[in-house]
């Protein structure tokens, strides 16, 4: 009797696991790049572009939809086939790149405008940056996403991220988990608030492309219409 209600337990553990593999090998395998940056944006130094690649692979993770590479098994391979500052995949190294760190696809992010703004409004001070009042500040970023299928070298999702935050002095706010490293002092400021904008609607983006599809696409084919409108609108052309 001891044994066979051993072997039911281990049974129904097996079939635990075998449930949770199966569930676990159904969700999209990815791995998040350094990201790259070609905007003016004062922020960026050091080890940002690996900063906003860790964070994007946490909010990834929070959604329970992706297997999350970890960056310790992407960097070496990545920056081996030359796809850390560049963002280039050579030819035949695709598949290699897959093998080697266990990710289908592999998300490339590249910040392509930054812009601030801070205007006064009368009655405030400033000191060392931090404003108290009598200022309206707002930050705009912009982010090109792609990701990329290892196994075929081929550009399976792009799409531009906008992030957009205003604030008022010190009413910005905290943002969940915060930031550290080299952009730990813009927990407070616009500029964090855009950023993190843009990594959270970047993975609404990718959960919706790469899990959901149902749909939730036109909101994003709506955003982008809006972009490129007024980018248009901001060009002269004689």
């Amino acid at each position: 009797m001891k044994k066979q209600f051993c072997l039911g337990v281990m049974l129904v553990l097996a079939s635990l696991f075998g449930a949770q593999t199966a569930l676990a090998q159904g969700k999209p395998s990815i791995g998040v790049a350094e990201f790259r940056n070609e905007s003016g944006a004062g922020w960026w130094r050091g080890g940002v572009g690996w900063e906003l690649s860790g964070m994007l692979a946490n909010e990834l993770a929070a959604t329970r939809s992706f297997n999350v590479v970890e960056r310790s098994k992407l960097e070496s391979v990545l920056s081996e086939q030359d796809l850390g500052a560049s963002g280039r995949v050579r030819a035949g190294t695709e598949a290699k790149i897959g093998q080697l760190t266990g990710a289908r696809y592999l998300v490339m992010g590249t910040v392509t405008a930054y812009e601030e703004n801070v205007k006064g409004t009368g009655g405030g001070i400033s000191f060392r940056g931090v404003s108290l009042g009598g200022r309206s500040e707002s930050a705009y970023l912009a982010v090109d996403i792609r990701v990329v299928d290892t196994t075929t070298g081929e550009i399976a999702f792009s799409r531009t991220i906008e992030g957009n935050a205003k604030g008022g002095g010190m009413r910005v706010g905290l943002y969940r988990g915060g930031f550290g490293g080299d952009l730990a002092s813009q927990n407070k400021t616009p500029a964090g608030k855009a950023i993190r904008a843009a990594l959270v609607l970047t993975t609404d983006y990718l959960e919706c492309v790469m899990v959901k599809q149902n749909g939730c696409e036109a909101s994003f084919d709506a955003a982008d219409d809006r972009r490129r409108e007024k980018t248009r609108g901001a060009l002269s052309i004689d």
